[in-house]
């Protein structure tokens, strides 16, 4: 295994982090644990969660995603994996997180609030990547840095992140520790796949010039890029068969995003080019996302253990120039099929 560095931490990480978003919902505890058993045994010593998870996220369900892989953690050895874990982002953002009260924000109270609770429920007195989910256009950054850095101070954290940022939060955040002498980010948590490129736009050139990391979720676009809505029917118990059939408007505005026209044009191209190498058009999907510099993990997703062998077989090849050329001509000739 090829570990590489977050940022100018002292993360040393597998190339393919282990998302964990399934585990509570779609995923059974005994699943869940198959499935964390079978990428430690792989080498994967990255795991990623959320104080909000399992998705979609529900009041009852919120934190049980912790509470199993903290059950799972006590049969490893502690340092021997990097975890990273969410505070909930700001009732004010893109939905309102059903835990607090649907009161959350990015404020000294909440994160304090978020992290007691992560850390009881991993059953661990430390996470090494705690990160915001998504911003808060309300409370000032110096706050927000404040508050994360005191819990690098405290020892609870040991390096901090955001996600689902611009390229404007990410530079003022960081700007905010800098002169206030504060823990910076080191990482950036942003969708980001063979489907959507806008991270190439502007906040690559954030990451190479000052030097902090992306870990991508969603390198198969929400399995959109397994090709399995590419066919007459949607499965009605799949990720977006769900989301179609759900009530909630956020939930079909997201199968909007992922499933449509456009992006499934742009699937069934890139089908055709991992049938061209003779390889799963996951692995082309997770390979590519790994491919950029200032890439440290690619997070992967699984309902079962079963699902990750194409992920994992990312690990042990290097798209050549000519591959990444014609996914290029997919992108050029479709751009940004999710908006």
């Amino acid at each position: 295994m090829e570990y590489r560095y977050i940022g100018k931490s002292g993360l040393r990480v597998s190339p393919i982090c282990m998302g964990t978003m399934s585990f509570g919902s779609w995923s059974t505890k005994e699943e869940s644990f198959a499935i964390l058993d079978k990428a430690y045994e792989r080498g994967i010593n990255f795991f990623d969660t959320a104080e909000i998870y399992p998705v979609p996220p529900k009041k009852e369900y919120a934190g049980l995603t912790e509470e199993i892989i903290g059950e799972w953690l006590k049969t490893k050895p502690r340092d021997s994996i990097i975890l990273a874990t969410k505070v909930a982002g700001a009732a004010n953002g893109w939905f309102v997180p059903p835990i607090r009260h649907g009161l959350t924000a990015i404020d000294s109270f909440h994160i304090q609030k978020a992290v007691e609770g992560s850390l009881k429920r991993l059953g661990t007195d430390y996470i090494d990547l705690y990160q915001i989910h998504w911003p808060d256009e309300l409370v000032p950054k110096e706050e927000s840095m404040a508050a994360m850095d005191k819990l690098v101070k405290e020892g609870k954290v040991r390096y901090i992140g955001t996600s689902n940022d611009t390229a404007y939060g990410l530079t003022k955040s960081n700007t905010i520790a800098h002169y206030e002498k504060l823990s910076r980010f080191e990482s950036i948590q942003n969708n980001f796949s063979l489907l959507n490129r806008r991270f190439l736009d502007e906040l690559a050139t954030v990451c190479r010039k000052e030097k902090i990391s992306l870990l991508p979720y969603s390198p198969i676009g929400g399995g959109v890029l397994s090709g399995k809505y590419n066919q007459p029917f949607i499965d009605p118990k799949s990720r977006f068969g769900e989301y179609l059939s759900a009530d909630e408007p956020r939930l079909k505005a997201m199968y909007k995003r992922f499933v449509n026209d456009k992006s499934l044009s742009a699937t069934a191209k890139y089908l055709e080019i991992a049938k061209k190498y003779d390889m799963s058009p996951v692995t082309l999907a997770v390979a590519w996302s790994m491919n950029f510099d200032f890439v440290a993990s690619t997070i992967i997703g699984a309902r079962n253990a079963g699902q990750l062998d194409d992920s994992f077989k990312a690990l042990d090849i290097t798209l050549s120039r000519e591959i990444l050329n014609e996914c290029d001509k997919v992108n050029s000739e479709l751009l940004y099929p999710m908006g």
